[in-house]
């Protein structure tokens, strides 16, 4: 089971869409506060629709408290539009944990400096980003291609 963490989702349809790509990918949804909504909130539950219900979610309060909980940092691969290796070139394993940060900004430097692996999305330059939904989607399903598992 993959491990997809969002580190202070700021948008509840981004998020309530993510929760139901985990839902439909048997992956464990990890939310790292601070929200930039209510967790109840219509929009999340809409875009997420009644499966919410069925989600493997877990809250932390800050970062610190989630890291504690990594049993293998080395299974850890941060998503950075400024990375310079692409996902499409990596390894994945079932368990892995796979970390997008907030909708505005991305990770922050000091999430960014705890682990050594560091993946893009190869993206055309007339962009800065892809939707966050979208950057989850592209990399369960390489992930879930390599682990072998039927989405």
């Amino acid at each position: 089971m993959l491990n997809i963490v969002l580190v202070e989702p700021e948008i509840p349809n981004n998020t309530g869409n993510i929760g139901r790509l985990c839902v439909g990918t048997e992956s464990r949804l990890h939310l790292i506060h601070p929200f930039g909504f209510v967790i109840n909130d219509k929009n999340l539950k809409r875009s997420g629709l009644d499966y919410w219900i069925h989600l493997d979610v877990t809250e932390y309060q800050n970062a610190e408290e989630w890291i504690a909980k990594i049993p293998d940092q080395s299974r850890v691969f941060l998503m950075s539009s400024h990375a310079e290796k692409s996902y499409l070139e990596n390894d994945f394993k079932d368990g892995d944990w796979l970390v997008f940060g907030k909708e505005s900004v991305g990770l922050s430097v000091e999430v960014l400096a705890r682990f050594k692996n560091h993946l893009t999305i190869p993206m055309s330059n007339l962009i800065r980003s892809f939707n966050i939904a979208n950057s989850v989607a592209f990399v369960i399903g390489e992930a879930k291609r390599q682990i072998g598992l039927k989405v």
